[in-house]
């Protein structure tokens, strides 16, 4: 590929949540009928020439895993849809992160869009690492970061971060 799309596209909706070591966005590619399949492949190149050492897919479908295969892509399926147990898939998503970003490892985690879902998850793991151990002040953070609110879907999974145990 030559050009200026050689370095890919950056995604949608991309947004620092620690500064060079995790990053969210919507799903590479877009969501329903806007997802484009050259769309995907340029954001992914784009992703790749970042740094990033793992895309992690928060979708509650397997879409998107074959695409970062294709492109050699390391990537994490941590499905997490709207019928799942908020704090059994939390309390294994954030000590995972944890781990991750204590080795080394720079993330981007992406849900369909960059709604409550990703947001609140988001927010919550600000509060259960005690970056910002304040809920609601946790909420404010994200939510100056991705230029959006959080509904109360999204502050109900902060609350479910609150209740679990806390890292070391």
């Amino acid at each position: 590929m030559r050009g200026k799309w050689a370095a890919g596209i950056v995604p949608r909706h991309f947004t620092w949540l620690i500064k060079e070591q995790l990053a969210v966005c919507e799903r590479l590619g877009g969501y329903g009928a806007n997802h484009r399949r050259v769309r995907r492949q340029e954001e992914i190149i784009w992703v790749q020439n970042q740094g990033f050492t793992r895309i992690i897919s928060l979708l509650p479908s397997p879409h998107n895993l074959h695409a970062y295969d294709e492109l050699g892509m390391p990537w994490q399926h941590a499905p997490f849809g709207g019928s799942d147990d908020a704090r059994s898939v939390l309390g294994s998503l954030y000590p995972d992160l944890q781990r991750q970003l204590a080795a080394g490892d720079k993330l981007l985690m992406h849900a369909d869009e960059l709604g409550d879902r990703l947001s609140g998850t988001m927010a919550g793991y600000l509060v259960y690492t005690g970056m910002v151990p304040e809920p609601h002040k946790a909420v404010a953070v994200v939510e100056h970061l991705v230029h959006r609110q959080i509904g109360p879907p999204g502050r109900e999974l902060v609350a479910v971060a609150e209740t679990l145990p806390r890292p070391g």
